[in-house]
């Protein structure tokens, strides 16, 4: 599995962040449907997954809020 650390999340910048908020809800909607059929192995992924999207908005609103920068963005200089 893929592997979200915020480490490596922090050295994307905001576009990529949010395009893979995206994609993990798209894969959380899939899931889900999955799990309703009872075709999904493994429904911790589900949780997993879920995860990863609050990990990717709170270094999100950390950036947003100025409490830590993300790579890539330096402060203005005045």
């Amino acid at each position: 599995m893929r592997e979200l650390k915020p480490e490596k999340i922090r050295d994307m910048t905001v576009d990529e962040i949010e395009q893979q908020i995206r994609e993990l809800n798209e894969e959380i909607f899939n899931l889900r449907f999955r799990n309703s059929m009872r075709q999904l192995q493994n429904p911790l992924l589900i949780r997993e997954r879920r995860r990863d999207i609050a990990r990717l908005s709170t270094i999100l609103t950390e950036h947003r809020t100025g409490i830590r920068k993300l790579a890539g963005h330096e402060e203005p200089k005045a």
